[in-house]
Protein backbone atom coordinates (compact mmCIF):
# COMPACT_ATOMS: atom_id res chain seq x y z
CA UNK A 1 0.00 0.00 0.00
CA UNK A 2 1.15 3.46 -0.65
CA UNK A 3 2.39 5.79 1.65
CA UNK A 4 0.01 8.36 0.38
CA UNK A 5 -3.29 6.41 0.52
CA UNK A 6 -2.65 5.18 4.21
CA UNK A 7 -3.10 8.95 5.02
CA UNK A 8 -6.22 9.08 3.10
CA UNK A 9 -9.17 8.44 4.46
CA UNK A 10 -12.98 8.43 2.91
CA UNK A 11 -16.45 8.26 4.33
CA UNK A 12 -19.27 6.45 2.74
CA UNK A 13 -22.89 7.65 4.27
CA UNK A 14 -26.23 5.41 3.87
CA UNK A 15 -27.63 2.37 3.50
CA UNK A 16 -25.95 -1.18 4.23
CA UNK A 17 -28.14 -3.69 3.36
CA UNK A 18 -28.88 -7.21 1.99
CA UNK A 19 -29.60 -7.72 -1.70
CA UNK A 20 -31.69 -10.82 -1.81
CA UNK A 21 -30.83 -12.64 -4.85
CA UNK A 22 -32.67 -16.07 -6.18
CA UNK A 23 -29.34 -17.52 -5.70
CA UNK A 24 -29.04 -16.20 -2.27
CA UNK A 25 -28.39 -12.88 0.16
CA UNK A 26 -25.11 -10.53 -0.71
CA UNK A 27 -24.06 -7.70 1.77
CA UNK A 28 -24.91 -4.62 -0.72
CA UNK A 29 -26.30 -1.17 -0.72
CA UNK A 30 -24.24 1.72 -3.20
CA UNK A 31 -22.37 3.87 -0.43
CA UNK A 32 -21.32 0.46 0.94
CA UNK A 33 -20.18 -1.18 -2.67
CA UNK A 34 -18.29 2.13 -3.10
CA UNK A 35 -16.08 1.55 0.55
CA UNK A 36 -15.78 -1.93 -0.44
CA UNK A 37 -13.84 -1.27 -3.37
CA UNK A 38 -11.74 1.52 -2.15
CA UNK A 39 -10.78 -0.88 1.08
CA UNK A 40 -9.74 -3.28 -2.35
CA UNK A 41 -8.08 -0.51 -3.43
CA UNK A 42 -5.89 0.06 -0.49
CA UNK A 43 -7.81 3.44 0.89
CA UNK A 44 -8.86 3.60 4.33
CA UNK A 45 -12.58 3.60 4.01
CA UNK A 46 -15.58 3.96 6.65
CA UNK A 47 -19.14 3.05 6.53
CA UNK A 48 -21.72 5.46 8.74
CA UNK A 49 -25.05 3.32 7.99
CA UNK A 50 -27.48 1.80 10.75
CA UNK A 51 -28.42 -2.17 11.26
CA UNK A 52 -31.06 -3.96 12.89
CA UNK A 53 -30.77 -5.63 16.52
CA UNK A 54 -31.69 -8.76 15.11
CA UNK A 55 -28.92 -11.92 12.87
CA UNK A 56 -29.23 -10.05 9.86
CA UNK A 57 -27.85 -7.03 11.42
CA UNK A 58 -25.26 -9.06 13.45
CA UNK A 59 -24.33 -11.30 10.28
CA UNK A 60 -23.96 -8.08 8.52
CA UNK A 61 -21.78 -6.07 10.64
CA UNK A 62 -19.43 -9.32 10.80
CA UNK A 63 -19.05 -9.56 7.00
CA UNK A 64 -17.61 -5.90 7.04
CA UNK A 65 -15.39 -6.58 9.85
CA UNK A 66 -14.07 -8.90 7.83
CA UNK A 67 -13.75 -7.35 4.73
CA UNK A 68 -11.77 -4.76 7.32
CA UNK A 69 -14.42 -2.12 7.10
CA UNK A 70 -14.53 -0.09 10.39
CA UNK A 71 -18.04 -0.51 12.11
CA UNK A 72 -16.97 1.92 14.54
CA UNK A 73 -19.00 4.57 12.93
CA UNK A 74 -22.37 2.49 12.29
CA UNK A 75 -25.09 2.13 14.50
CA UNK A 76 -27.71 -0.24 15.81
CA UNK A 77 -31.27 0.30 15.82
CA UNK A 78 -34.14 -1.71 18.71
CA UNK A 79 -37.29 -0.97 17.16
CA UNK A 80 -36.42 -1.69 13.00
CA UNK A 81 -35.11 -4.51 11.18
CA UNK A 82 -31.61 -4.75 9.48
CA UNK A 83 -32.68 -3.42 5.61
CA UNK A 84 -32.99 -5.50 2.67
CA UNK A 85 -33.78 -5.28 -0.92
CA UNK A 86 -35.42 -8.32 -2.89
CA UNK A 87 -33.16 -8.16 -6.42
CA UNK A 88 -33.26 -10.06 -9.52
CA UNK A 89 -31.78 -9.70 -13.19
CA UNK A 90 -33.16 -9.65 -16.12
CA UNK A 91 -32.38 -10.86 -19.35
CA UNK A 92 -30.36 -7.99 -20.17
CA UNK A 93 -28.10 -8.97 -16.95
CA UNK A 94 -29.66 -5.31 -15.37
CA UNK A 95 -30.33 -5.46 -12.01
CA UNK A 96 -33.57 -4.62 -10.61
CA UNK A 97 -34.59 -3.86 -7.08
CA UNK A 98 -37.65 -3.66 -4.48
CA UNK A 99 -36.11 -1.97 -1.28
CA UNK A 100 -38.12 -2.59 1.76
CA UNK A 101 -38.95 0.26 4.42
CA UNK A 102 -38.55 1.39 7.05
CA UNK A 103 -35.66 -0.07 8.01
CA UNK A 104 -32.52 0.33 10.43
CA UNK A 105 -30.82 2.62 7.94
CA UNK A 106 -33.83 4.95 7.33
CA UNK A 107 -33.11 6.76 11.15
CA UNK A 108 -28.90 7.01 11.38
CA UNK A 109 -28.34 9.53 13.96
CA UNK A 110 -26.22 11.79 13.97
CA UNK A 111 -23.55 11.69 16.53
CA UNK A 112 -20.93 14.41 17.68
CA UNK A 113 -17.82 11.74 17.51
CA UNK A 114 -18.19 12.39 13.53
CA UNK A 115 -17.44 15.76 13.33
CA UNK A 116 -13.75 15.50 13.68
CA UNK A 117 -13.49 12.19 11.39
CA UNK A 118 -15.74 13.83 8.64
CA UNK A 119 -13.80 16.84 8.66
CA UNK A 120 -10.66 15.34 8.06
CA UNK A 121 -11.49 13.24 5.57
CA UNK A 122 -10.69 13.30 2.05
CA UNK A 123 -14.01 12.50 0.60
CA UNK A 124 -17.71 11.91 1.74
CA UNK A 125 -19.51 10.21 0.09
CA UNK A 126 -23.46 10.22 -0.33
CA UNK A 127 -26.27 9.17 -2.33
CA UNK A 128 -30.27 9.91 -2.96
CA UNK A 129 -31.79 6.80 -1.19
CA UNK A 130 -30.52 7.89 2.13
CA UNK A 131 -33.02 10.68 2.56
CA UNK A 132 -36.03 9.41 1.72
CA UNK A 133 -36.24 9.61 5.49
CA UNK A 134 -36.57 12.59 7.53
CA UNK A 135 -33.92 11.42 10.43
CA UNK A 136 -30.93 9.97 8.19
CA UNK A 137 -31.57 13.10 5.29
CA UNK A 138 -31.38 15.42 8.82
CA UNK A 139 -28.43 13.68 9.58
CA UNK A 140 -26.52 13.79 6.00
CA UNK A 141 -27.24 17.51 6.37
CA UNK A 142 -25.62 18.22 9.40
CA UNK A 143 -22.81 15.76 8.12
CA UNK A 144 -22.40 18.00 4.82
CA UNK A 145 -21.82 21.04 6.66
CA UNK A 146 -18.59 19.44 7.88
CA UNK A 147 -17.27 17.74 5.13
CA UNK A 148 -14.51 18.81 2.92
CA UNK A 149 -14.94 16.82 -0.54
CA UNK A 150 -18.37 16.01 -1.04
CA UNK A 151 -19.10 13.33 -3.26
CA UNK A 152 -23.01 12.51 -4.70
CA UNK A 153 -22.94 9.37 -6.12
CA UNK A 154 -27.09 10.22 -7.45
CA UNK A 155 -28.33 6.99 -7.53
CA UNK A 156 -31.84 7.68 -8.43
CA UNK A 157 -34.53 4.71 -7.24
CA UNK A 158 -38.09 5.51 -7.67
CA UNK A 159 -40.10 5.91 -6.00
CA UNK A 160 -37.23 6.30 -3.42
CA UNK A 161 -36.61 10.43 -3.94
CA UNK A 162 -37.55 14.11 -4.10
CA UNK A 163 -36.98 16.53 -6.55
CA UNK A 164 -36.48 19.19 -4.03
CA UNK A 165 -34.35 17.26 -1.70
CA UNK A 166 -31.86 16.45 -5.03
CA UNK A 167 -31.74 20.05 -5.88
CA UNK A 168 -30.62 20.76 -2.15
CA UNK A 169 -27.92 18.34 -2.27
CA UNK A 170 -26.47 19.55 -5.66
CA UNK A 171 -26.01 23.16 -4.49
CA UNK A 172 -24.10 21.53 -2.37
CA UNK A 173 -21.93 19.14 -3.59
CA UNK A 174 -18.12 19.68 -5.40
CA UNK A 175 -18.51 16.29 -7.29
CA UNK A 176 -21.59 14.74 -8.78
CA UNK A 177 -21.48 11.41 -10.68
CA UNK A 178 -24.41 10.15 -12.79
CA UNK A 179 -25.17 8.15 -15.49
CA UNK A 180 -26.76 9.05 -18.82
CA UNK A 181 -30.49 8.45 -17.66
CA UNK A 182 -29.49 10.40 -14.24
CA UNK A 183 -28.56 12.81 -16.41
CA UNK A 184 -31.50 13.78 -18.57
CA UNK A 185 -33.71 13.11 -15.04
CA UNK A 186 -32.30 15.86 -13.53
CA UNK A 187 -32.41 17.82 -16.29
CA UNK A 188 -35.88 17.18 -16.68
CA UNK A 189 -36.33 17.63 -13.20
CA UNK A 190 -35.03 21.08 -13.77
CA UNK A 191 -37.32 22.19 -17.09
CA UNK A 192 -33.86 22.21 -19.32
CA UNK A 193 -34.21 20.31 -22.68
CA UNK A 194 -31.46 17.43 -23.26
CA UNK A 195 -29.29 18.91 -26.49
CA UNK A 196 -25.85 17.28 -25.77
CA UNK A 197 -23.95 15.24 -23.10
CA UNK A 198 -21.52 18.88 -22.84
CA UNK A 199 -24.65 21.28 -22.61
CA UNK A 200 -26.32 18.94 -20.22
CA UNK A 201 -23.26 19.01 -18.38
CA UNK A 202 -22.13 22.45 -18.30
CA UNK A 203 -25.95 23.34 -17.31
CA UNK A 204 -25.47 21.71 -14.40
CA UNK A 205 -22.04 22.59 -13.07
CA UNK A 206 -23.14 26.67 -14.03
CA UNK A 207 -26.44 26.34 -12.17
CA UNK A 208 -25.17 24.59 -9.00
CA UNK A 209 -21.56 25.40 -9.06
CA UNK A 210 -20.12 21.97 -9.14
CA UNK A 211 -16.66 21.99 -10.89
CA UNK A 212 -16.58 18.46 -10.76
CA UNK A 213 -19.05 15.71 -12.69
CA UNK A 214 -18.21 12.21 -13.90
CA UNK A 215 -21.09 10.60 -16.23
CA UNK A 216 -20.89 6.81 -16.52
CA UNK A 217 -22.45 5.35 -19.67
CA UNK A 218 -21.95 1.97 -19.87
CA UNK A 219 -20.33 -0.12 -23.33
CA UNK A 220 -20.26 3.67 -24.01
CA UNK A 221 -17.58 4.13 -22.02
CA UNK A 222 -17.21 7.50 -18.86
CA UNK A 223 -16.92 11.47 -19.26
CA UNK A 224 -15.19 13.18 -16.65
CA UNK A 225 -15.86 17.24 -16.58
CA UNK A 226 -12.96 19.16 -14.23
CA UNK A 227 -14.45 22.93 -14.54
CA UNK A 228 -13.86 23.61 -18.51
CA UNK A 229 -11.89 20.41 -18.89
CA UNK A 230 -13.10 17.26 -20.39
CA UNK A 231 -11.85 13.99 -20.47
CA UNK A 232 -13.58 10.72 -22.78
CA UNK A 233 -13.01 7.27 -21.40
CA UNK A 234 -13.86 4.40 -23.49
CA UNK A 235 -15.24 1.47 -21.96
CA UNK A 236 -13.17 -1.76 -20.74
CA UNK A 237 -14.15 -4.44 -23.09
CA UNK A 238 -15.52 -7.67 -20.98
CA UNK A 239 -17.76 -10.46 -20.68
CA UNK A 240 -20.60 -9.77 -18.45
CA UNK A 241 -21.63 -11.50 -15.57
CA UNK A 242 -23.59 -8.97 -14.04
CA UNK A 243 -24.02 -5.07 -13.63
CA UNK A 244 -24.63 -5.17 -10.07
CA UNK A 245 -22.57 -2.67 -8.66
CA UNK A 246 -20.41 -1.47 -11.57
CA UNK A 247 -21.69 2.39 -11.28
CA UNK A 248 -20.55 1.98 -7.34
CA UNK A 249 -16.93 0.78 -8.28
CA UNK A 250 -16.77 3.09 -10.96
CA UNK A 251 -16.75 5.46 -8.71
CA UNK A 252 -14.36 4.25 -6.43
CA UNK A 253 -11.77 3.41 -8.98
CA UNK A 254 -12.09 7.29 -9.44
CA UNK A 255 -11.28 8.47 -6.08
CA UNK A 256 -9.01 5.97 -4.99
CA UNK A 257 -6.76 8.27 -7.88
CA UNK A 258 -8.63 11.22 -7.51
CA UNK A 259 -7.98 11.72 -3.55
CA UNK A 260 -4.26 11.01 -4.04
CA UNK A 261 -3.53 13.71 -7.07
CA UNK A 262 -3.21 11.80 -9.95
CA UNK A 263 -3.24 12.80 -13.36
CA UNK A 264 -7.21 12.67 -14.95
CA UNK A 265 -5.83 10.31 -17.74
CA UNK A 266 -5.21 7.86 -14.71
CA UNK A 267 -7.70 8.31 -12.92
CA UNK A 268 -10.21 7.77 -15.46
CA UNK A 269 -8.34 4.87 -16.71
CA UNK A 270 -8.50 3.35 -12.71
CA UNK A 271 -12.18 3.98 -12.99
CA UNK A 272 -13.19 2.57 -15.99
CA UNK A 273 -11.11 -0.25 -15.43
CA UNK A 274 -12.41 -1.44 -11.84
CA UNK A 275 -16.02 -0.77 -13.10
CA UNK A 276 -15.17 -3.14 -15.66
CA UNK A 277 -13.25 -5.85 -13.75
CA UNK A 278 -16.21 -5.85 -10.76
CA UNK A 279 -18.78 -6.26 -13.94
CA UNK A 280 -17.29 -9.14 -15.61
CA UNK A 281 -17.80 -11.17 -11.78
CA UNK A 282 -20.66 -12.13 -10.00
CA UNK A 283 -21.88 -9.37 -7.46
CA UNK A 284 -20.98 -6.07 -6.02
CA UNK A 285 -18.32 -6.96 -3.92
CA UNK A 286 -16.67 -10.24 -5.13
CA UNK A 287 -13.61 -11.39 -3.47
CA UNK A 288 -10.22 -9.84 -4.64
CA UNK A 289 -6.80 -8.59 -3.93
CA UNK A 290 -5.10 -4.91 -5.27
CA UNK A 291 -3.18 -7.53 -7.45
CA UNK A 292 -5.77 -9.44 -9.22
CA UNK A 293 -6.92 -5.90 -10.57
CA UNK A 294 -3.96 -4.46 -10.91
CA UNK A 295 -3.26 -7.56 -13.11
CA UNK A 296 -6.36 -7.43 -15.41
CA UNK A 297 -5.81 -3.35 -15.84
CA UNK A 298 -1.97 -3.71 -16.98
CA UNK A 299 -3.35 -6.49 -19.59
CA UNK A 300 -6.72 -4.55 -20.86
CA UNK A 301 -5.53 -0.82 -20.65
CA UNK A 302 -1.96 -0.85 -20.14
CA UNK A 303 -1.26 1.88 -23.24
CA UNK A 304 -4.55 3.69 -23.58
CA UNK A 305 -5.04 6.96 -23.75
CA UNK A 306 -8.00 9.33 -23.23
Amino acid sequence: MKEEQKRKSIYCYGEVLWDIFPEGARAGGAPFNVAYNLMRMGIDSHMISRVGNDKLGTDLMKQLREWNISTEDSQIDTQYPTGTVIAHIDEHNEAHYDIIKPVAWDFIEFRNDYTEKIKNASAFVFGSLITRNETSRNTLFELLEIAQFKVFDINIRPPHYSIPVINELLHKTDLVKMNKAELRLVLEFLGKNYISEDDAVYFIQDKFDIKEVLVSKGSKGALYYDGNTKYDAPAVPVTIQDTVGSGDSFLAGFLSKRIIGADPVEIMNQATALGAFITSQKGACPDYDLSDFELFKKEKIQDKKI
